[in-house]
């Protein structure tokens, strides 16, 4: 079973600065508050390098990657 990463957002520890929606637009929208909202995409390539970084750089510490298993049959 193959190993993907998810983007996590621990809702106790932001603070809404919204530095993570700034560094991945494609990834992370705002609601009306300014908190963040992620999708349950499993990341992968290049998007993932870039949740990395969002990951470093989020003030609050409250942005996280999650490993998930992944679900899909691996060829052989």
């Amino acid at each position: 079973m193959a190993r993907t990463h998810s983007l996590g957002i621990d809702r106790i520890a932001c603070d809404g600065y919204g530095l993570c929606a700034e560094l991945l637009p494609e990834l992370i929208e705002l609601d009306e508050w300014g908190y963040p909202i992620t999708g349950s995409a499993p990341l992968t390539g290049e998007a993932l390098a870039h949740a990395r970084r969002a990951v470093a750089a989020c003030p609050a510490l409250a942005l996280r990657l999650d490993r998930t298993a992944d679900r899909r049959p691996q060829r052989k």
